[in-house]
């Protein structure tokens, strides 16, 4: 009898912890040029470090654990960053917004906070990232928004980039754009959009897929940047696609023209879409 009591007190105790709780989606932005990168460290500032010490302030008694639904590289910018967090629920969402962003600096901001089903996972629910990459191409380099363009003095061919960039399409091994400490178990992905414009002296490659390998969008944009300058044919793209070796690709772009624009997730979950940008480019 004392072990059926204390099994049921157990469950009861359990199922009103969890009606206390909800589960939080959080839409990030930050200028990466002072981070190393999103994922907690034991040495160096992080994005997610950030967050979770604003939380600690908010919750002193609470373990935190925030989920981000992928990694960002030191410099690398963010505008539609997620990351989800279980709560006790004492705030609402909006109160939570504010008090998060109470204790943050200023380049690192919360745009969003939204009650979650306790099934959404920031990472494993997401179906989609989508990233910008913005470069400032003219002869000099500018002063203003350095830290957030990648500068390229080399006049490019934005239409032939955008003519290679097509054959990243469909699920394909990214060997030849994966970097060489990449920790994923396969080097397989599906890219479903990709697109090559300029606007003014900016020239923006926007790519969209399932996932990213490590440096995947960067070891790309620099693929195309020698093609935009007439370094290599437009075919260049599928010939390093077909040998699977990165050391015959060319080198990483630099980060602080990366931004993560958008992380999508499935319909049910019933979640707003923020604007992209950043700055002038359209919103969709």
């Amino acid at each position: 009898k004392r072990s059926i009591r204390h099994k049921f007190t157990f469950s009861f105790k359990a199922e009103i912890q969890s009606l206390t709780r909800k589960n939080y989606k959080l839409t990030i932005q930050y200028d990466g040029s002072d981070f190393h990168g999103w994922q907690v460290q034991a040495w160096g500032r992080t994005v997610q470090g950030d967050i979770e010490n604003a939380l600690s302030v908010i919750y002193p008694d609470e373990k935190i654990a925030l989920i981000g639904a992928g990694r960002t590289d030191a410099g690398v910018h963010a505008l539609g960053q997620t990351a989800h967090i279980n709560l006790p629920s004492k705030l609402s969402a909006d109160e939570l917004l504010q008090a998060i962003n109470g204790n943050l600096g200023q380049d690192v901001w919360i745009d969003q906070v939204e009650e979650t089903k306790n099934d959404f996972h920031a990472r494993f629910s997401a179906t989609h990232r989508r990233y910008r990459y913005v470069i400032h191409n003219t002869k000099m380099r500018p002063a203003i928004l350095n830290s957030g363009v990648t500068h390229v003095h080399r006049t490019l061919d934005e239409v032939k980039m955008h003519e290679a960039a097509q054959a990243l399409l469909g699920e394909q091994d990214f060997t030849s754009f994966r970097a060489a400490l990449c920790q994923s178990n396969t080097p397989f992905r599906n890219v479903t959009d990709v697109s090559v414009y300029r606007q003014g002296r900016y020239v923006i490659i926007d790519i969209r897929a399932n996932a990213f390998l490590h440096h995947m969008v960067r070891n790309i944009t620099g693929a195309l940047v020698e093609i935009g300058a007439g370094e290599q044919d437009v075919d260049w793209i599928a010939h390093l696609l077909s040998l699977k070796d990165r050391s015959q690709s060319a080198a990483t772009a630099k980060p602080n023209g990366l931004y993560l624009v958008d992380v999508t997730y499935p319909e049910e979950h019933g979640l707003p879409k923020p604007p992209l940008g950043p700055l002038f480019l359209p919103e969709y």
